[in-house]
């Protein structure tokens, strides 16, 4: 055909018949060094190659496509694609092999050896018919990173839509409260001139309550501003058990009405940490008040201390009823709460300012059993260490 180019292969290949044992041998040796280049290109990709037939049976598979479908080299070969990526069969085998599409680009997900999201491109070798024989490349393309990453920029994205209605909201909420307490002390100051009565001791019981819920009204409204307008952390060395003797020290009073007990098991010699000392009380606070608030009279809040060559470890369990499956997978979600009261954003604040700390935060429950939060930290000697060899 005008227009085409031949390698040298090629024309050799089109005399093959006329080649003698010797030449044949450099050929045949010539397209085993050609194959095991291809090979070790097709390798070397990071998206995954596959050869199927019309039926799906794979014929080839390079070692990225292994990886991602979780089958070695001998299983993979003489596998059907469809068995493998169920619900991705498109009209390709049997009678319907003439009718397939020349193109098929779709996304699914793979659960072995791990759960992740691919995306898979097809398309038939050109040059040859439809039909029962037809061939098509198949190309995979891990996108698990893309995927969640678009996810959580949408939800980003919804979240500070919502919380910048609702940071409007609260604003406006601070001053009718303010008037409220105004008011209540007024009120407070004539029910003292007033002759002792049962009236007046009647008002006085409601105009504790009426205080007492705009304190608690106040108090979440703080905490929401404080979630939606973070300050970056005032980092400095800190020692996490001193930090944590404070917070204990603070809430000794409410432990011990609730007839908690606190079981401390951290070492003198905690390696430093740089965080803001502030915000780390927070993040204290928040899970020991939750901790609290999970269990009944006598229960227990055991803290204990970890460390290992990167990291400090603070892990809080308590013996509290636990959270069902279907919440611990919300529980970092805005407004999520399981308790009455409850405004939702108190793990939320605690999941910011770890992430700012360079930690992280980790929650395993069990209904009925408990609740372990752990929390680590990344050691200040991590990054001297990391440097120095």
């Amino acid at each position: 055909m005008a227009g085409k180019k031949y390698s040298s292969l090629d024309r050799v290949l089109g005399r093959l018949d006329t080649l003698d044992s010797v030449n044949l041998a450099n050929l045949v040796q010539r397209l085993a060094r050609e194959r095991g280049l291809f090979e070790e290109i097709f390798n070397t990709l990071q998206e995954g190659v596959l050869v199927i037939n019309a039926n799906g049976v794979i014929e080839y598979g390079n070692a990225a496509a292994h990886r991602l479908i979780g089958l070695g080299a001998d299983e993979l070969a003489g596998q059907i694609l469809w068995r493998l990526v169920p619900g991705l069969r498109p009209s390709l085998d049997g009678e319907d092999a003439a009718a397939a599409v020349s193109v098929v680009a779709r996304e699914f997900e793979l659960t072995y050896p791990e759960p992740r999201t691919v995306r898979l491109y097809m398309v038939p070798f050109r040059g040859e018919k439809s039909g029962a024989g037809q061939r098509f490349a198949v190309i995979l393309s891990d996108v698990t990173k893309e995927r969640q990453s678009t996810a959580q920029r949408i939800e980003d994205e919804r979240t500070s839509s919502i919380l910048l209605l609702a940071a409007g909201v609260a604003h406006e909420l601070g001053n009718p409260l303010n008037s409220l307490t105004i008011h209540l002390q007024l009120i407070e100051r004539k029910l003292k001139k007033l002759k002792a009565s049962k009236e007046a001791e009647a008002l006085e019981d409601s105009l504790r309550i009426c205080r007492t819920e705009v304190q608690r009204l106040d108090g979440i409204i703080g905490n929401f501003l404080e979630a939606i307008r973070p300050r970056p952390p005032d980092l400095a060395e800190v020692n996490l058990a001193d930090v944590l003797a404070e917070v204990l020290s603070f809430q000794h009073r409410e432990l011990a009405d609730r007839g908690i007990l606190v079981e401390v098991e951290t070492s003198d010699q905690l390696p430093p940490v740089m965080a803001d000392r502030n915000q780390l009380k927070q993040v204290f606070f928040n899970i020991t008040k939750n901790a609290m608030e999970a269990m009944q009279p006598g229960g227990k809040l055991r803290i204990r201390s970890r460390v290992d060559d990167d990291s400090v470890f603070l892990l809080f369990g308590d013996s509290g009823a636990g959270i069902r499956q279907d919440d611990l997978v919300r529980l970092f979600q805005p407004y999520h709460t399981t308790k009455p009261g409850g405004h939702g954003l108190g793990l939320m604040i605690v999941q910011r300012i770890m992430r700012e700390h360079g930690g992280q935060v980790g929650v395993e429950s069990k209904e009925g059993v408990g609740t372990l939060v752990t929390l680590q930290f990344p050691r200040k000697d991590r990054r001297v260490r990391m440097l120095g060899g």
